[in-house]
């Protein structure tokens, strides 16, 4: 069973985000090995979604206010705890994620910048590639766009 909190920055307690935080390192710069600054001041300004299992973080993603990453609000830094990939709750982080971002900015575009691996994962919630594939710290990423005026998914 996994809880689910939406969060404001100013929400979130020291612990949350130092495990917020501690996790995303250990994700996204030692288990890709990519050493890039994580903290990179959108943080402040943007939603979290965390997902707990017995008190623990085991998923979490940032839904990014619109102009500071694109003109759209923007889904980033989405990822599971390693023991829990492929059990589906990257598919109910997203579901979640998808819905608070509709419930803090309305049913407007969602955009980001997704690791090329994962397209099809984020296809499935109705993001479409619309950029080519580019280098973003050394790991192929595509740019994402989720357009409810398009899409049925999540609508």
């Amino acid at each position: 069973m996994h809880l689910w909190e939406i969060k404001a920055f100013g929400d979130l307690n020291l612990k949350e985000f130092h495990d917020l935080i501690a996790l995303r390192i250990s994700v996204f710069v030692i288990e890709q090995n990519c050493p890039y600054q994580e903290l990179d001041g959108k943080d402040q300004h943007s939603i979290h979604v965390i997902g707990k299992k017995d008190g623990e973080i085991v998923a979490t993603a940032r839904i990014v206010a619109p102009g500071l990453s694109y003109s759209e609000p923007s889904i980033g830094r989405v990822l599971t705890i390693s023991t829990a990939r492929g059990t589906g709750l990257g598919h109910e982080l997203m579901e979640e994620t998808m819905k608070a971002a509709k419930n803090h900015f309305g049913n407007v575009p969602i955009r980001m910048s997704a690791q090329e691996h994962l397209i099809n994962f984020y296809q499935v919630h109705g993001f479409e590639p619309v950029s080519d594939v580019y280098l973003e710290d050394n790991i192929p990423h595509v740019e994402m766009l989720y357009n409810p005026h398009n899409n049925t998914i999540n609508s």
